[in-house]
């Protein structure tokens, strides 16, 4: 059965970095609506005024242009707080959301507050010194034990810009508990080295309209195994029911 999906980036990238995605999904007859979000298509811009309800707003409107209902929402990092509130917003256009390494919104928090208080405040200080945004990390550590090469990294690095500053420090509205959502959690087994996720994704294991799953990459699952996040996300569109 044919599904539409919404593909949400995580942060410093735009619509390019799920290419591979959007081209096996269409091929397998799906729907794929890859989005950049606002101050992530031009490196200059004032981006003063964007906020976590910007990017909200950014989905939400495509959702009503395409007049989108059974909506999946895919969420890559940052991109998972997005997708979560605009299904928390339009639960009537929104069948699923998928988190594909992806942070859990919690209402009146920011996605720093789920860094430890040291880094918490030097990302705070590394947006202030960029004009208001959060730098693209670089290369070597983006490569570093996440399944991708150096050169694909660098790829990644030189087509990146800096994300804006006040979609991840400031604080997020959800109007629903987590555990309402209908909900897929990818897990990138090479981001964790062994380790345990974080204790709000283990709470949500059992959670009734929460389901689990695993990529054997790294945090880039969309660059570094394109092919298998395409049979995953169609694998979930067939339980979706």
């Amino acid at each position: 059965m044919s599904s539409s999906f919404v593909l949400v980036p995580g942060p410093w990238m735009g619509a390019w970095v799920w290419e591979h995605v959007t081209r096996g999904l269409r091929a397998l007859g799906h729907e794929a609506y890859p989005i950049t979000l606002s101050g992530l298509d031009d490196p200059y811009a004032d981006v003063s005024d964007i906020g976590p309800e910007t990017h909200v707003d950014d989905v939400l409107s495509v959702l009503e242009k395409l007049d989108l209902r059974d909506a999946i929402l895919v969420g890559h990092s940052y991109g998972g707080l997005v997708a979560a509130q605009v299904a928390d917003r339009a639960p009537e256009r929104v069948v699923r959301t998928v988190f594909v390494e992806g942070f859990l919104p919690h209402d009146g928090k920011s996605m720093l507050n789920a860094f430890p208080r040291s880094q918490h405040t030097s990302e705070l200080e590394l947006i202030t010194l960029h004009r208001g945004r959060w730098p693209v990390p670089d290369p070597e550590v983006m490569a570093d034990g996440q399944d991708l090469t150096l050169a694909q990294a660098r790829r990644l690095a030189e087509r990146s810009v800096g994300h804006p500053g006040r979609t991840i420090s400031e604080p997020v509205r959800m109007s629903r508990p987590l555990n309402r959502l209908c909900a897929s959690y990818v897990v990138c087994q090479m981001e964790h080295f062994g380790g345990l996720l974080s204790a709000d994704v283990q709470s949500m294991r059992d959670e009734g309209f929460w389901t689990f799953h695993s990529l054997d990459t790294g945090h880039w699952p969309m660059v570094s195994a394109p092919r298998e996040v395409v049979s995953l996300l169609d694998d979930i569109a067939g339980q979706r029911g």
